[in-house]
């Protein structure tokens, strides 16, 4: 069996990067531009560092921030209709997993109208173009949107989000600059951390993981787990070092799959609003214990990365146990908190349990699973 690999066109990184959005608009031949952000990022005048690029190189620029931190079906209409409305040719898209998901959305049924019911694109959707051009400019480290072929929309009404993947979606170009990242609270960057470090470690233990997914997870574990602290604190050497590792996991992730950290987070996210990355980092150490034995040496290699000493010396469960200690103290270090208590009802886990076994992620786990599982899993955690 043939693997595919699918990475953006060009990516950029480092600070000062946002200074290539012009010249690379220009160079495309771009001639009105869609800038899709969320309402936050304008009202801390995040978003004015990209637009105040557009302007001082004369680009055209309309400016769409109808947008939820977990993206719904109508936010995404909404963002169609002002594609349309502003006759752009490009979107720019400014934030987290929020603004480039549904700038991907959108520029999916722009050019594949007959999705625009939205619904129809969860899943692997056989769209047939391109999606509108998307320059991505990451504003949190964690969700490496920005050289993914995912997206996740919430369907409200049904109380459930939907994973789409399409290699049609991807942004054309990255524009990954720590500089952008420097105002993220902590709270909101340990976070989105956390659901970087949950990218590599599940890209690397998913059934579709090989040698080439398996080079960039171990490479992003190393690196967050060397940065997150630093990050939190809002040191220059950890921004930088976050930017680069959740843009390496993605790079991983985006290509082989996911499991059921995944699938279980999405449903606290369209059910309670839980912020996708604590969901993610609450859920991880629990699903790592309860994948071990279907991991063979990978946890070895996963406590060796995120710098657990002595690890060749280690017995498989030795080196299996390091490995999720390490990541239940970079957890607590950074202020996640230990379980879900405070977030699941009891009276919801049924539907939580079926919902994530339905999940797209699911089937990448490495340990098949079943709903009465990922429901003793969830108990467990509460």
């Amino acid at each position: 069996m043939a693997n595919r690999f699918v990475l953006n066109e060009t990516s950029y990184h480092g600070k000062g990067a946002i200074n290539e959005i012009a010249t690379e608009i220009k160079a495309r031949g771009f001639k009105k531009i869609l800038v899709c952000c969320d309402p936050d990022l304008i009202k801390l005048g995040i978003s004015n560092k990209v637009t105040d690029i557009l302007d001082k190189a004369c680009i055209d620029y309309d400016v769409f921030s109808d947008i939820k931190p977990n993206p719904t079906i109508e936010n995404v209409q909404a963002g169609v209709l002002a594609f349309k409305n502003a006759q752009a040719d490009c979107i720019v898209a400014i934030g987290g997993g929020s603004s480039m998901d549904t700038a991907k959305a959108v520029g999916i049924i722009i050019e594949n109208p007959e999705f625009a019911d939205v619904k129809s694109l969860e899943g692997v959707a056989p769209t047939k173009n391109k999606c509108t051009p998307i320059i991505a400019v990451p504003t949190t480290a964690g969700t490496a949107a920005e050289v993914t072929i995912n997206y996740v929309i919430t369907d409200a009404e049904n109380n459930r989000k939907m994973v789409c993947v399409d290699v049609h979606d991807i942004p054309v170009v990255a524009v990954v600059d720590p500089d952008m990242m420097a105002t993220m609270p902590k709270s909101l960057t340990a976070a989105t951390g956390m659901d970087a470090l949950t990218h590599a470690i599940e890209g690397y233990i998913t059934k579709g993981a090989w040698e080439m997914s398996d080079m960039f997870h171990l490479k992003a574990i190393e690196i967050i787990a060397k940065s997150l602290r630093g990050a939190v604190n809002n040191e220059d050497a950890g921004r930088e070092g976050m930017a680069l590792g959740q843009y390496i996991a993605g790079m991983g992730f985006s290509n082989v799959g996911l499991g059921i950290v995944h699938s279980m987070a999405h449903p606290l996210g369209a059910v309670y609003d839980t912020p996708h990355g604590v969901a993610n980092a609450i859920i991880l150490p629990t699903v790592m214990e309860y994948n071990a034995e279907c991991t063979g040496e990978k946890y070895r290699d996963i406590a060796k990365a995120m710098g657990v000493c002595g690890t060749d010396d280690m017995t498989i469960e030795e080196a299996r146990k390091a490995a999720v200690d390490a990541v239940k103290q970079l957890s607590t270090d950074v202020g996640i908190p230990a379980d879900l208590k405070e977030i699941v009802k009891a009276e919801d886990i049924d539907f939580l349990s079926q919902s994530a076994f339905d999940d797209a992620c699911r089937p990448g786990n490495p340990r098949d699973t079943s709903v009465e599982e990922i429901k003793e899993l969830y108990l467990k955690l509460m």
